[in-house]
This record gives C-alpha cells, sequence and structure tokens, in this order.
C-alpha cells in the first residue's frame, strides 16, 4: 500500500448509495443532521436574524429538516421554506418532518422578506439529475442574492455530485457539509467555486473501500517521498538521476527549457535538454546547470526517465523523436504535442500500450479530447470518465488538468487533486509539471506516486505564491517551480525536526 492510499476517500455517488442502503436511513438522516446544525452553529456567530433552510422534497430536504430542529431547540429563530408535498416524502424524511412539527416548527412555501443570518440549502444534494423546477430555480437564486453565508447540505443545489457539472441556477455555497465521503463533484468542475470550504462527516461508517482518494499537500508534505529526503553526505548527482527532456520545435524553444529548469528544481541530478528545433541554443543562459544538444544525440545517450511533448510540435522530426521515445526502456512523460501526435496515428498508441516501462500522458481537455474523438465539452462533461478512458486506452497513469486535475492509474486507482488556484491559468505551467513528475521518476519515484505528488506539489506551489501576495494574476510558470523547490525543502525540514524530537 502506498502511503497515498490513506488520504480522505471519496465515493462515487453509486458507492454512496450502496453504503446508504447497508445501513439505518433514519439513524443516518440524524447523523447528518446533526453535523450540519454544528456548522451551522459556527457559521452563525453572532449574526441576526433567521436561519432560513430550504428543504426539497426528498431525503435532502429531511436532512435539512433535522437541521431546523436541532438549531430550533437551541434556540435559533427558524424558517423553513417547503414547498413539497408531505404526504410524498419518502419514509425517513417523513419522520424527519412530522418531528419537526412536532417540535413546534413550521413550514412556509413563501421566502421571508427578513433578511437572514444564514441559509440553509437542503433542496436536493446528490440526488439532482435534472434541471430545477422554476420553484425551486426561485429559492436558489433568493439564496445566492442574500447578503448571508449559505450552508450546502451535501451537494450544492444545481451541481451534479459525479462530474461538477453545474446547472443554473446553481447555490453558491459558503460552506459545504457533505456526508459518508468526499464526491468527485465537489471536487472538480465547478465544484470548487461552487462548493465553499467542504467539512466530511462519515456518519460513524467506514469508507476505507471507496474508489478514490483527495490529494491535499499538508498531508502528502508529511509523507514525503524517500528519494527526496535521501541527501547524505555521500551522494552525488548520479545519485538522483538523469533526466531527458525532448521537445523545443521552433518558435516553442521556452517549453522544454521551462520543464528542464522545474525538473533540476525538484531534485533532478542532471538534466539533458533534445532539441527538435535546427537553430537552438547551445546553453540556457537562465540555468546553464541545463545541457543542450539535438533530440536525436540525447535520446541516444539515454537516462533514468524521459519527458517528450513540451513544445515538441507535430514535424516529422517530432514525431521520430516521439516514436524513439515510446520504444525507450524507462519512464516516460507524455505531454503536449506528443499526445497531439498519438491522437492521429492508432500503430503509435499500440506501441504505448505495450510498453514495458511505465508511462504517464498529462493531457488538458482539448488534448484529452483528440485522444477520445470528443470536444472540449465532451471531455469536461464527466472528467473521471474521460481520465479512465485514456488511462485504460494508453494504459498509462493519466492526468486530466483542470480545475481538480483527474488523476487515473493503469490499475483502476484514481484520485482528485484539491491544492492549485488560477494562478496556473497562464502559459508554461503544464511544462512545469511534466518537469516536476519527469525529475521524480528520474529519482526512482514510482509511476503512481511521482504523478500524484508531482501534481499536488504543482498546485501547492501556486497556493504558496498566493499566500505570499504573488498571485494569482500575473504569476509567471518559473515562479511556480521556484515555490515548488521551497515547498520540498521545508517539508524535508519539518520531517527532519519530526526525526529529531522523536529521538529524543
Amino acid at each position: 500500500m502506498r502511503a497515498f492510499d490513506t488520504l480522505p476517500p471519496v465515493c462515487r455517488v453509486a458507492e454512496v448509495r450502496a453504503i446508504e442502503a447497508a445501513a439505518s436511513g433514519q439513524a443516518l438522516m440524524e447523523r447528518a443532521g446533526a453535523a450540519a446544525a454544528q456548522a451551522a452553529q459556527a457559521m452563525l456567530a453572532e449574526r441576526a436574524g433567521p436561519v432560513v433552510v430550504l428543504a426539497g422534497p426528498g431525503n435532502n430536504g429531511g436532512d435539512g429538516l433535522v437541521v431546523a430542529r436541532r438549531l430550533h431547540e437551541a434556540f435559533h429563530d427558524v424558517v423553513v421554506v417547503f414547498r413539497g408535498d408531505a404526504g410524498k416524502l419518502p419514509p425517513d424524511a417523513a419522520r424527519a418532518y412530522a418531528a419537526w412539527r412536532e417540535a413546534g416548527g413550521d413550514c412556509t412555501s413563501a421566502l421571508p422578506p427578513r433578511r437572514p443570518a444564514l441559509v440553509v440549502d437542503a433542496l436536493y444534494g446528490i440526488g439532482l439529475g435534472r434541471p430545477l423546477a422554476p420553484r425551486d430555480a426561485e429559492m436558489v437564486q433568493w439564496a445566492n442574492a442574500q447578503d448571508a453565508p449559505v450552508l450546502a447540505l451535501d451537494v450544492p443545489t444545481g451541481l451534479n455530485a459525479e462530474t461538477g457539472i453545474a446547472t443554473a441556477p446553481a447555490v453558491r455555497a459558503t460552506r459545504t457539509t457533505t456526508f459518508i465521503a468526499l464526491k468527485p463533484g465537489l471536487l472538480t468542475g465547478a465544484g470548487p467555486d461552487l462548493c465553499g470550504r467542504v467539512d466530511v462527516d462519515a456518519l460513524g461508517l467506514d469508507v476505507r473501500d471507496a474508489s478514490g482518494r483527495a490529494l491535499a499537500w499538508p498531508p502528502l508534505a508529511r509523507a514525503l517521498p524517500e528519494v527526496l529526503l535521501r541527501r547524505t553526505r555521500s551522494v552525488h548527482k548520479g545519485t538522483f538521476g538523469t533526466l531527458l527532456v525532448v521537445g523545443g520545435a521552433a518558435g516553442m524553444l521556452g517549453a522544454p527549457l521551462l520543464a528542464g529548469r522545474a525538473a533540476l528544481r525538484c531534485g533532478a541530478g542532471r538534466v539533458r535538454i533534445g532539441w527538435i528545433a535546427d537553430d537552438a541554443p547551445a546553453v540556457d543562459p537562465g540555468v546553464p546547470e541545463l545541457m543542450l544538444r539535438e533530440a536525436g544525440a540525447v535520446l541516444a545517450d539515454g537516462g533514468d526517465a524521459l519527458v517528450l511533448g513540451c513544445g515538441l510540435g507535430t514535424s516529422p522530426a517530432a514525431r521520430d523523436a516521439l516514436g524513439r521515445a515510446v520504444d525507450a526502456d524507462v519512464p516516460l512523460v507524455l505531454d503536449a504535442d506528443a499526445l497531439n501526435l498519438l491522437a492521429g496515428d492508432p500503430a503509435l498508441r499500440a506501441r504505448v500500450r505495450s510498453r514495458g516501462a511505465a508511462t504517464v500522458a498529462t493531457p488538458h481537455p482539448a488534448e484529452a479530447g483528440r485522444l477520445l474523438g470528443k470536444d472540449v465539452a465532451g471531455v469536461q462533461h464527466d472528467r473521471l470518465a474521460a481520465a479512465q478512458s485514456i488511462a485504460a486506452a494508453l494504459r498509462s497513469h493519466v492526468v486530466l488538468k483542470g480545475a481538480g486535475s483527474v488523476i487515473v492509474h493503469p490499475d483502476g486507482a484514481w484520485a482528485i487533486n484539491r491544492s492549485g488556484n488560477p494562478a496556473l491559468a497562464c502559459a508554461g505551467t503544464g511544462d512545469v509539471l511534466a518537469g516536476l513528475v519527469g525529475a521524480l521518476l528520474a529519482q526512482g519515484l514510482d509511476a503512481a506516486t511521482a504523478l500524484e505528488f508531482g501534481v499536488c506539489l504543482h498546485g501547492a506551489a501556486a497556493d504558496e505564491l498566493v499566500a505570499r501576495g504573488a498571485g494569482p494574476v500575473g504569476v509567471l510558470a518559473s515562479e511556480v517551480a521556484d515555490a515548488a523547490r521551497d515547498l520540498v525543502n521545508r517539508a524535508a525540514r519539518a520531517h527532519e525536526a519530526r526525526g529529531s524530537a522523536s529521538g529524543q
């Protein structure tokens, strides 16, 4: 088991339904309502006005009715807006409705004129698979228009819990309390923009067998890979591997340089850049430590890992370099134009599938679409499914980049990254990511861990820059590489300090 397998679980909707079916529904609803009521009280602070619970016609509405009852019992002013038919509520929600009424609570179909202190979105949760009816859309629009925090139960209404696709209007929550486990839609697509802060309450259930995991920098920093800690005095540059970076067609020479510079900053012992362009420079004045040669010579030299595609172009020389890279018996990162070339060459894709060494593919949505024969909207409609399809087709480790980057491995394991921010929406950051992952592979890390750690480190570096006040506007890709180096060294020092403390 890898260290990353201890990270928070992410469940697909079908998994959540199966877990719910195996447990006591009413007990779960009470636990969910209690957890959400606790979050609601923390959000209320000293705010004046009523708590408005928007209760839907299903079990999410039942959770909201439990929240309403709990807050009422804690002497809060609570207004429940319910536009459904109480006689058609599911059994558990019907019992929650009866308990609310027995506690002295009432329901109204009218939105209150008073300014609320808090809005609780308990309309639909994970169950919504269609556009909202006009009366429900009115409640969502009202919630979004209030000058008050919004607490969403399980999933903000309008957000698809499986895919992260939002159907307008969708609730913009300040905080989301989700139950049992994280869901993919909370972490990718529109989810990070709509959910606000996300808290998870497992409701006392065992979800260790969930199919996915959520990546975040703090736990990964505590589980820093050994290759980044192995800095004894007897090491030398060969200890940390040689990475080959091949790309750089005319007009795109900066891309492989960014990847190579990032690789050096993430600990690779040596980095050799192989140019596709005929008139490429012989030295990088910014980082003269990089070794620059023609692509064929670099591929002939061999190394411990290979990154191919950054600024590669689609010329015959680029296609030849890709074929040689695919046949190399070292871990291989395929990025950018390498993926575009693969998309148009079924025979080459078959050679990728049959590779003995690990392959990592790092597409953005447009590149993923070319590999799958879809447009960008088709990829974004279900990012996890798209990444799974590419991983299966190429028998590769895949990251589908974007908000909530999705990682899928050849064995079917998957993860969604939670680090990162809009600072990464600039040219060159994908090249930096390829270099970070390549550096980890060159140092001997297995491909699954290298990809997960590299993706999370990449996002965390952008978060670090924003925390310093250097972004998100105007961050450069090269700055991301510098911040990544800082984070790795800080994590290594913290690891060393913990080791010293435990030895005392």
